[in-house]
């Protein structure tokens, strides 16, 4: 399989604000070949229906967006994020999150995706186990719940750059490759990756002290140490440098957030774009999957962004677009053969 584009459905306007049609319409149009569905999209629509987001609505409502897929030509790729909170303590609350999977897995089904995708945790520490065997444990009742499907669906798990537990893509991999499941893999989110170990959001420089090595050495890692088969998809954002520390006085400050949290939501921008501000070292990760692993595959643009929430109807063909121009600078970075023209 070559290297593919896909994005986020949120990435392309917030459920709320821009509709699905609109969205798939623009993503097919600015040649986007698919779509990572956010279940808050799914949710809103299965909500617009008589009994609100019921789960006969939510099976209602993953039907019409396969049609709709279909209508557009995309594939979808998976539906995330599944937020199981890995290691709870409350057993009784795990069960439930169990109970929940049950209903994911079947919304799969008629989405025709044999993907789920799940977030680590950021739940407060006391509500979950630094015990590395239950953490492991959980995920392998997941991978095996999903590996009795018919057909067998498959699950990627990501450390988010503010996790409680797990926040770094080298303890993420750790868990992967303990869980040792086929059906269980890693999704490489480059914003997550150098958001943990490159960029400190409260500093005045943006970055950590020791941000190039970290950043080099952790790049060398992943080079050296990750299964390129175990790599489901990536996702590859940037983002914006902010002029000053992300702090209590701050505009996107949120004392229920981390601070990580809080600039991930406010002001990831899409690959290269150094004009409005984005300074990860993205360029250097992607050329590390793409060209030293040699990864093929699903490569999407999940930006989160405050422009998603804005009400102008032409968000989601700028987002469509910038996230097209993204991946044709990433094609020429990493000598990919360039894929076909945007129906313009």
């Amino acid at each position: 399989m070559a290297c593919k584009l896909a994005i986020t459905s949120m990435s392309l306007g917030r459920a709320w604000v821009h509709e699905l049609p609109t969205k798939f319409a623009e993503a097919h149009k600015h040649g986007i070949q698919g779509i990572e569905l956010f279940y808050e999209d799914l949710e809103y629509l299965a909500k617009s229906l008589p009994g609100g987001a019921s789960e006969k609505n939510l099976h209602t409502a993953a039907h019409e967006v396969r049609y709709l897929c279909d209508q557009y030509s995309l594939a979808i790729i998976c539906l995330q994020p599944f937020m199981l909170d890995e290691g709870l303590f409350d057993r009784t609350e795990h069960k439930a999150r169990i109970e929940k999977l049950h209903l994911w897995l079947e919304l799969a089904r008629i989405l025709r995706t044999d993907l789920i995708a799940i977030a680590s945790s950021y739940l407060p520490v006391e509500r979950l186990s630094s015990d590395i065997k239950l953490i492991i444990s959980d995920l392998q009742e997941v991978a095996d719940l999903g590996a009795q499907r018919c057909p067998p669906v498959r699950f990627t798990y990501e450390s988010l750059a503010w996790g409680t537990r797990v926040d770094t893509w080298e303890v993420c991999w750790d868990i992967v490759r303990r869980v040792n499941r086929p059906n269980f893999g890693i999704c490489l989110d480059t914003f997550n990756i150098a958001g943990r170990v490159y960029a400190d959001p409260t500093s005045d420089t943006g970055m950590t002290p020791t941000a190039e090595m970290d950043i080099e050495n952790s790049i060398q890692r992943l080079i050296n140490t990750v299964d390129v088969t175990k790599i489901f998809y990536v996702q590859v954002v940037d983002a914006e440098k902010l002029k000053r520390p992300l702090l209590q006085e701050h505009e996107f400050y949120d004392p229920s957030q981390p601070p990580r949290m809080s600039w991930s939501r406010n002001c990831r921008l899409f690959y290269g774009e150094a004009s409005l501000g984005a300074y990860l070292p993205i360029r250097r990760i992607v050329r590390a999957v793409l060209g030293d692993l040699g990864f093929r595959g699903w490569v999407s643009m999940e930006l989160f962004n405050r422009d998603m929430a804005c009400s102008d109807p032409t968000v989601p063909a700028d987002h469509a677009r910038r996230a097209f121009e993204a991946w044709n600078k990433i094609v020429e970075d990493c000598s990919l053969n360039r894929i076909r023209d945007a129906r313009l």
